[in-house]
């Protein structure tokens, strides 16, 4: 049997992702992030002068692989659940969420010494990206 997977939603679901990432630590919640995170402007500011570009190539990679693998999520679930549609998808997405994504950042809090505030804030980042691309996926299918 072959997997229907949409090429273009998966570019798209990709490029949603770095957006919201845009969006989530930039305008919306960059300073609760800088703060909760430890850093501080001069950390960023000698990051950017390193150059982000390989970094941002990368998280670019990744959406897209997360894109891609989801999209598989979505065509499995909606066979086992008899589901289509935007529902399938946003229920794919916060089924991989919460038994994948935030289980295993919870490392971050008990072993990094890092505040719940930020799993909080990159988790509920990491659940909308899902929901975002598993509309997008599951519209494209």
């Amino acid at each position: 049997m072959e997997v229907p997977i949409n090429y273009l939603a998966v570019l798209a679901a990709g490029v949603s992702n770095m957006i919201l990432g845009y969006l989530w630590y930039g305008p919306l919640f960059g300073k609760q992030w800088i703060a909760w995170s430890g850093m501080n402007q001069q950390s960023l500011d000698a990051a950017k002068t390193k150059g982000v570009a390989k970094s941002y190539i990368l998280m670019f990679v990744g959406a897209l692989v997360m894109a891609y693998v989801l999209s598989h999520v979505i065509v499995f679930g909606s066979a086992y659940t008899q589901t289509t549609g935007i529902s399938a998808g946003v229920s794919s997405a916060v089924w991989s969420w919460l038994g994948f994504i935030a289980p295993v950042t919870l490392g971050s809090v008990l072993w990094d010494n890092k505040p719940w505030k930020l799993w909080i804030l990159n988790n509920a980042y990491n659940l909308v990206a899902l929901v975002l691309m598993g509309i997008i996926l599951s519209l494209w299918l």
